[in-house]
């Protein structure tokens, strides 16, 4: 089994020349962009790039590669995800590989290159994924209610001399990654606006890598205190990784997006409409995903679109001097 699926990964590594050519096909194009790489097209105005006019720059891949956001281990989530896989090869007829990505730019880079076709990009990675790799989001997760979205904490442990924000001064704050809202566009920006507090001038910033990481540090007393996503932290604490003692929770932010999931833009339409209705009629009860995301009160998948959605996290990072610009 490990053996055919390194083989099929091998392949489609070997065949991202290819899927290079037919990406820079797309080459800049006399059409509306906004926020968009030179590359794609946004004529309807929603922010996303627009699935090619041309067919011929269509892609109907024998093997679709499939990943989600590494906020922890990809071994944690291959298995999660194994039944939705399984459903979205009898949708589609294709054969489906999980990718597990170690960190969100690989994760990017991945799709922009064409090595990578469905995909759950983390609040943060969602606009680079959009506007660098023609990425289109449809759907997050939700509650049983269709309530979704998570909170950014900062979090410490006990009698670390941490008890408010103003505490940190002087100190060190964990972040995961710079392509992380709740893991770091989120607080750095409340951090300036509510507080006067910037990283270097006012704390030590240090990078985990990702949410588990710094959930893990701070339990651990490695780091004095974290900005994690609370999700991450809820699902750790009910597979017993952390318990609930070993941290405290200096603030919480409003709530955010989760992890909006999509398609590559240059998938055969048809293919494309096939695979968000796996999205929307995956039966959840007794399946691997229900198993894993019932623990942050996850329970189905719900509609979205990225112009609404996202507009709080664009002003984040508009805070943050963000740009968008793809290398």
């Amino acid at each position: 089994m490990g053996g055919n699926y390194m083989t099929q990964t091998l392949r489609l590594m070997l065949g991202a020349s290819v899927a290079a050519l037919l990406a820079t096909a797309a080459q800049a194009q006399d059409c509306p962009h906004g926020d968009l790489d030179a590359r794609y097209c946004d004529a309807d105005g929603d922010l996303v790039a627009d699935v090619p006019t041309d067919e011929s720059q269509w892609i109907d891949p024998d093997t679709l590669v499939f990943a989600y956001t590494p906020v922890e281990d990809p071994a944690v989530y291959k298995t999660a995800w194994s039944d939705f896989l399984d459903y979205l090869k009898e949708k589609t007829g294709k054969d489906v590989i999980f990718f597990p990505v170690q960190n969100n730019a690989a994760q990017i880079e991945a799709m922009r290159s064409g090595r990578l076709h469905i995909s759950g990009f983390n609040t943060g990675s969602n606009p680079l994924a959009v506007n660098c790799a023609g990425f289109r989001p449809f759907t997050i997760m939700a509650s049983e209610d269709g309530g979704f979205g998570y909170e950014m904490e900062i979090i410490t442990y006990p009698g670390s001399g941490v008890e408010k924000i103003e505490d940190i001064k002087g100190k060190q704050l964990a972040f995961s990654s710079p392509t992380s809202n709740s893991g770091f566009k989120a607080p750095s920006a409340i951090l300036k606006g509510d507080y006067d507090m910037e990283a270097e001038r006012d704390f030590e910033p240090v990078f985990s890598g990702k949410h588990d990481n710094t959930i893990l540090g701070v339990a651990n007393k490695d780091y004095t205190a974290g900005a994690i996503a609370n999700s991450v932290m809820s699902r750790m604490i009910e597979r017993d990784v952390i318990q609930p003692e070993q941290v405290v929770s200096i603030y919480k932010s409003q709530t955010f997006p989760t992890t909006g999931f999509g398609v590559v833009y240059n998938l055969k339409p048809e293919l494309q409409d096939q695979i968000k209705d796996a999205f929307m009629t995956f039966p959840w009860e007794g399946s691997s995903l229900q198993e894993e995301f019932s623990k942050s009160n996850e329970s189905q998948f719900i509609e979205m679109n990225y112009k609404d959605f996202w507009e709080v996290i664009r002003k984040i990072d508009a805070a943050n001097g963000v740009s968008y610009a793809c290398e």
